[in-house]
Formats: C-alpha cells, sequence, structure tokens
C-alpha cells in the first residue's frame, strides 16, 4: 500500500473524475463515497466551482481542487501525484478521459499505487471533432497500461476491451450502475406532479430526460412528438436538460408547430418529480453506456421507450419491463408510445415489471459492494 499506516487504519480511496458536469460518473462516485465512507477514508479530486464540488462538500466528502478544464495542461497531474504521496492514498479510481488521463500518469509518478478506470463509454464514440476525438484516444491507449482494474459498465463494453482492444480478461470486470431502491417509490397519483407543470391530472405526459447534446438523440424525441400528437391528440411532452442543443431543438419543435405542447424544463434538482409526473419516459439516445434515467424511470414504475442499443440492453427486455426500438426512428418512438398510452393496463404491467428488476438487480447496494470487493483485491496485491 502506499503510506505508512497502521494495521488499524482505514484504507483511503481518492476519486478522480473532471466534474466539469453533475453527471453519471460523478453521481457514482458520489454514491461510492457515501456507500464505504464509514469503512473507508475517501475523497474526490475534481474541477472546483460547480455543482460536483457543491455535491460532494454537501455530503462530507473531502474535496481536493484540480482544475480538469485545460484540456494540454500537465499541472492536473502533478498536483494528483501530489495528493496520492501526500494522504497515503491507496486506491486512485477515475472516470472520463481527461481524469483518467491525470490519474493513471499521476498514480504511475507516485509509485505502486492500484489504479481502477470505470468505463461508460468509449472514447471512439465521443461526439467531438476527429482531431480531439484522436488525441484523446491516443492517451487513453498510452496509459491503459496502468490501469489494473477496468470497471465496465456494461457486458458489452467489456465485450469490447477484451475483444477489441485485447485487455487480458482478467483486469476487466462488469458492475452494472444502482440506483437507491428505497429512494425511488413507484407515485400513484400523478396529479400534484402534473399540477405543477400546469397540466391537467387526465392529459397524458411524455417525458425525457438528460443532457442536450447530440448523443442522446433528443431530435427524435421532438420528431416523435409531432407525430404523437396526430396519433394521441392532447398529448403533452416534457424534456427535462440542459446543454447545448437546447435552442435547436426549441427552434425544431416551433418548425413542427408543437411548440406549445412541449415543456423545456430545464435542469431539475430532483429528477423525481419529473418521473413522477410522466405516464411514458422516452430514451432515444444514440449511444449510452448504463444509463441511471432508465433506473430511475424504471424503479418509479414507469414504462420506458428506448433505444435498443448496447448498454439499455441490459436493463431493459423488450416487452418485458419496457419497448424497444431502433434509434433514429421517430415513428417507431411513436408507435410505440402511442401505443403505450392507449393501453393503460400494458403500461401498468410494464412499470410493475420494470420496478421489480431494479429490485433484483440494479440496487446501489450491489454495485457499492462489487466495487469494494475490486478495491479488496487490489489492496491485497500491493
Amino acid at each position: 500500500m502506499t503510506g505508512h499506516k497502521a494495521a488499524t487504519d482505514r484504507a483511503h480511496i481518492l476519486f478522480v473524475v473532471d466534474g466539469l458536469e453533475y453527471g453519471g460518473g460523478e453521481r457514482v462516485f458520489l454514491q461510492l463515497a457515501l456507500g464505504l465512507r464509514d469503512r473507508y477514508h475517501v475523497s474526490v479530486a475534481s474541477t472546483p466551482g460547480g455543482i460536483c464540488e457543491r455535491r460532494f462538500r454537501d455530503c462530507g466528502v473531502t474535496f481536493h481542487r484540480v482544475d480538469m478544464h485545460r484540456r494540454f495542461s500537465l499541472k492536473p497531474i502533478r498536483r494528483i501525484r501530489k495528493i496520492i504521496v501526500d494522504h497515503g492514498i491507496d486506491v486512485v479510481h477515475s472516470q472520463g478521459a481527461r481524469a483518467d488521463f491525470f490519474a493513471r500518469a499521476a498514480a504511475r509518478l507516485a509509485g505502486h499505487t492500484p489504479v481502477v478506470c470505470t468505463v461508460a463509454t468509449l472514447v471512439e464514440g465521443f461526439h467531438r471533432r476527429a482531431f480531439i476525438r484522436h488525441i484523446y484516444r491516443l492517451c487513453d491507449r498510452l496509459t491503459e497500461r496502468y490501469v489494473w482494474r477496468f470497471i465496465c459498465v456494461s457486458h458489452a463494453l467489456r465485450r469490447y476491451l477484451t475483444e477489441g482492444r485485447t485487455i487480458p480478461p482478467g483486469r476487466v470486470v462488469t458492475i452494472h450502475n444502482g440506483i437507491e431502491v428505497d429512494h425511488y417509490r413507484p407515485v400513484h397519483d400523478q396529479s400534484f406532479f402534473k399540477s405543477a407543470w400546469g397540466i391537467s391530472p387526465d392529459v397524458s405526459l411524455v417525458g425525457a430526460v438528460g443532457r442536450l447534446v447530440e448523443e442522446k438523440g433528443f431530435r427524435y424525441f421532438i420528431e416523435a412528438a409531432s407525430l404523437i400528437e396526430d396519433l394521441v391528440p392532447g398529448t403533452m411532452f416534457l424534456l427535462a436538460g440542459t446543454g447545448p442543443l437546447r435552442g435547436e431543438l426549441e427552434d425544431m419543435a416551433r418548425r413542427l408547430g408543437i411548440a406549445e405542447k412541449v415543456i423545456f424544463a430545464g435542469f431539475t434538482h430532483d429528477i423525481r418529480d419529473v418521473m413522477a409526473a410522466v405516464d411514458v419516459l422516452i430514451m432515444p439516445s444514440l449511444t449510452e453506456g448504463f444509463p441511471m434515467t432508465t433506473l430511475e424511470a424504471m424503479a418509479l414504475s414507469r414504462p420506458v421507450i428506448a433505444s435498443d442499443i448496447d448498454g439499455i440492453r441490459e436493463q431493459i427486455q423488450d416487452g418485458i419491463e419496457g419497448i424497444l426500438v431502433p434509434p433514429e426512428d421517430p415513428v417507431a418512438l411513436a408507435q410505440a408510445v402511442a401505443g403505450l398510452l392507449q393501453d393503460g393496463n400494458l403500461s401498468r404491467m410494464m412499470g410493475r415489471a420494470a420496478r421489480q428488476r431494479v429490485e433484483g438487480d440494479f440496487s446501489v447496494e450491489r454495485m457499492v459492494s462489487e466495487t469494494e470487493r475490486v478495491y479488496r483485491s487490489l489492496m491485497k496485491e500491493t
């Protein structure tokens, strides 16, 4: 282990995440911190000044300010190395292209410190300019040899690492994301939540949640909304999230003549309010790792209609917990949504099955336990 500890001292885990947004990766690390802090010292190194810092500090997690905003600065490596050495870090756990590179290099310079990297998406799939994507890919390949264990959030990602990149299977494990099941209780009376958005209880509400970026496929949500309006007149739509495509999506809704039917809710502090209000959640993503949004909807017994892509297939069995449709197909989305809105029994049945699936397979307690097992195995190797 790094540093000099008495036998009774708790091990110290350092999470490294760029923190430029509060997304799935940041949330998973917060879940881990809360689940492990009674047995480990836990701290996080991340970009200061955003939601990420506030969330960790509010939960009493030690926050090391490391500016990862500049793509080509090496200062974060020196800063993270100093944290590892000064605090006797036993395991470094990172996620995200920048955070992975900085964490791997810093741990290597600090000595024999185990490095764990969570893979929630592949750098090859980044929606960035080709040059930037190439730089990320090069940095990833140059430093992947320093990773002791890769944690993939889906079996599909694990297969890609072991077969596509030929990383030895013993260095790669699958640990699905989990959520706080007890925190998400099914809501049978939606009237309160709908009224908050100015929607009558008897009006159907179709929702989507996520960052307004290209890979989330929300343009297909807007296209499908215009078709659903013809199939199930009076339906309302809610899109919760922020991102660079908001203006473009609002323009699209205006062009299709449904601007008054689509609520752009922006950032929502408690996503349960959105999930409780919707009758159906749409997840029209082009690429995903293992999205939290679908798990949240499933835990609230909301039927989900999602793209039939890797990651989501491991959450939802088509026709049981939800409906899977081809990506980039607004017609298929619209038909699936209309079918559920017109068949309340089917919708409720899928909602119940979704809740049961989350309770059985995707709890945060299971995710924390499996991750802790990885840490313990690595610390035995040092």
